[in-house]
């Protein structure tokens, strides 16, 4: 496959409009932590944990929602559709949460806002893995990644400089009476209405993908896309492999065909992957940060800080997974972040046990988040959005992604549980072995998927060519 014919700002062009949704689904995520003790104060509900509870988990219900039907819409109506809906979600629920004056429609907002990121999460990567080539497929799929990162170091950023305008030893009062109690929580989440927007006005202009128009039966304007991408050559070509896998398929969603013997090893592949991705732990750092800093002996305003410190590693390092993914390969870079994941959670668990605190445990943080960024969070993506079957990939990649946000809430719901029961320490234990459990299991069942064109991968996951090639 000449690289050289390929049209490489178009490509790139059309990824950064898709990842656009990951920048918001990032920032949607990180933003509702910052703008915390201001709006609890301002809705009076500092003193009813099961409000403050529903407050910072109710967007999940909409991730929940979002990533279901995710499937259902970009199998009936393509992949560029609901990234369009995806960014008018994330618009409304951008200025709508900012401008509300009473906690039910906050959590409505909240609610809207999820759906976004419900579908971003699912349809985003799948979209700029059907428009890239496979020499190139890693990185670009990556760069939703990269995206993600960026929206959560911004969010991270703005909450910071928010509140660090707060004066220390404030009351409830103060704070309800200050700028950052009446206005400047709005604006944590009006400043997402920016970026929103122009994903909303630039994702107008992005192609509809040329796997899900050949599905359709539309093989002409299939063909046009892939000769923008690569020229008539690689063109004629993609389209006869991509004819070949939908030998037989249906426009219409079938979901039997989840079930079929071709299917099912793939699929239950990728949920488990999907989960193994929020079990290895590393999103309790983010979600529980003052728990785990403080912990150490960390101040609140050192605890802030250091949160944009591990923001920061997690830009730097899933820039270096954009590097390597295509040279290293998806097995290699999963296979070294579950096996590090798990040596340093060893690590962290035994710092908690033996006492240790200060930098210590602030370097671990940072080794595990780094190990992370540079290999299970972007790469787990990658091979989501390319091993799935053309005939079945948006409904394949739903069911995936709700199982990635069934096993974020278990995850977040279950760390105050598990650290009031076993300490911090053993809570990174746990962690520790599940990331073991992981590496044997990607060891053992994860074939290499870099430079193969989807068609190819299709093949490999076949009942008679998965076997030989490391899939269950």
């Amino acid at each position: 496959m000449d690289k050289s014919n390929f049209n490489r700002q178009f490509i790139l062009g059309i990824t950064l409009v898709s990842a656009m949704g990951g920048l918001l689904f990032g920032y949607d995520w990180v933003v509702i932590g910052g703008a915390k003790p201001f709006y609890e104060r301002f809705f009076q509900i500092v003193g009813s944990p099961y409000l403050q509870g529903w407050a910072m988990s109710s967007a999940l219900i909409g991730c929940l929602v979002g990533a279901m039907f995710s499937g259902w819409l970009s199998d009936r109506y393509g992949r560029k559709l609901p990234l369009i809906g995806a960014a008018a979600l994330f618009t409304i629920s951008a200025i709508g949460t900012g401008a509300v004056s009473q906690f039910t429609p906050f959590i409505m907002y909240r609610l809207i806002g999820g759906l976004g990121i419900g579908l971003a999460s699912a349809i985003s990567p799948m979209y700029i893995a059907e428009i890239s080539p496979a020499p190139m497929r890693g990185r670009l799929v990556s760069i939703n990644q990269l995206t993600i990162v960026i929206g959560i170091l911004a969010a991270q950023f703005i909450n910071y400089l928010i509140a660090d305008q707060v004066v220390a030893g404030a009351s409830d009062l103060e704070i309800l009476r200050s700028w950052n109690g009446q206005m400047g929580w709005r604006w944590m989440f009006w400043a997402e209405t920016f970026p929103a927007f122009a994903f909303f006005i630039l994702a107008f202009f992005i192609p509809e993908s040329p796997r899900f128009l050949a599905k359709s039966g539309r093989p002409e304007a299939s063909v046009a896309i892939l000769k923008r991408i690569g020229g008539e050559a690689y063109a004629l070509q993609e389209e006869q492999e991509i004819a070949k896998t939908l030998v037989g398929s249906s426009s219409r969603i079938d979901w039997k065909a989840l079930k079929s013997k071709r299917v099912r090893p793939v699929l239950v592949l990728g949920i488990v992957l999907a989960v193994f991705q929020q079990w290895c732990g590393i999103n309790v750092i983010f979600n529980y940060a003052d728990e785990i800093f403080t912990a150490a002996g960390y101040s609140v305003g050192d605890m802030l800080f250091n949160i944009v410190i591990t923001g920061t590693v997690n830009l730097i390092f899933t820039v270096l997974a954009m590097r390597m993914v295509d040279s290293w390969g998806r097995r290699k870079l999963m296979i070294m972040g579950s096996a590090g994941l798990a040596a340093v959670y060893f690590l962290l668990g035994s710092s908690y046990f033996f006492g240790l605190k200060g930098l210590a445990i602030l370097a671990l943080v940072l080794i595990a988040i780094a190990t992370y960024a540079m290999t299970l969070a972007p790469i787990t993506w990658v091979v989501l959005s390319e091993i799935f079957p053309n005939s079945v990939r948006g409904s394949a990649m739903a069911l995936a992604t709700t199982a990635l946000w069934v096993a974020c809430f278990v995850l977040t719901y279950t760390f105050p549980i598990l650290n009031k029961l076993l300490n911090a320490s053993g809570t990174f234990w746990l962690y520790a072995f599940i990331c073991l459990s992981g590496f044997l299991f990607i060891l053992k069942k994860l074939p290499e998927t870099k430079g193969k064109t989807l068609e190819k991968i299709e093949k490999l996951a076949s009942p008679n060519g998965g076997a030989q090639n490391g899939y269950l």
